[in-house]
């Protein structure tokens, strides 16, 4: 990879890396807890879609998520780290599943999210936040709800800005050199 392309990368892993803080703290500023909570709808979330047109927003996606959780939303250490890991693994495999599309829409890329952030933040609610012995049935219950947050955000304004960039043939001027 040659260093124009090298910096071309990190320019845009750091401007999706941007966005997504901004639009957390926004989200958690005007709505509380809405970008928090089990259930959460992050708007910034949507921003996962960008793995599907570039491999620069797998890092910048990943260090917005660390970013948003420890600065943004103070959130726990563990939390920080597990949610960076969960956003870096559900990115990293929507980029390699990208091409594989039904009707035009990357279903299995869009699930990604929902599945990597289910088990993982789902596991750490059921054993760092809810008092007493494992229960597998409680888990299911967390990793359910985290999944469902994520699948609303990407099926509604994931799958939009998606199909703004590929309607208005943007990717080829956002992404490419």
């Amino acid at each position: 990879m040659n260093n124009h392309k090298k910096i071309h990368n990190l320019v845009v892993g750091g401007v999706i890396a941007a966005l997504y803080v901004a639009l957390t703290y926004a989200q958690e500023a005007i709505f509380p807890t809405t970008a928090t909570m089990a259930v959460q709808f992050r708007l910034s979330e949507a921003l996962t879609i960008l793995s599907l047109f570039t491999p620069a927003a797998i890092p910048g996606l990943t260090v917005g998520c660390f970013i948003a959780n420890f600065v943004a939303l103070g959130a726990l250490p563990m939390d920080v780290v597990l949610g960076s890991f969960a956003s870096f693994l559900a990115c990293l495999m929507m980029y390699k599943l990208r091409k594989i599309c039904f009707k035009g829409i990357p279903f299995l890329s869009l699930l990604m999210p929902a599945v990597f952030n289910g088990i993982i933040i789902g596991l750490e609610i059921e054993i760092f936040f809810i008092e007493g012995p494992f229960h597998f049935t409680s888990f299911l219950i967390q990793g359910g709800l985290v999944a469902l947050g994520e699948l609303v955000v990407l099926f509604t304004a994931g799958l939009l800005l998606t199909k703004i960039i590929k309607n208005k043939n943007l990717e080829k001027y956002l992404f490419s050199i």
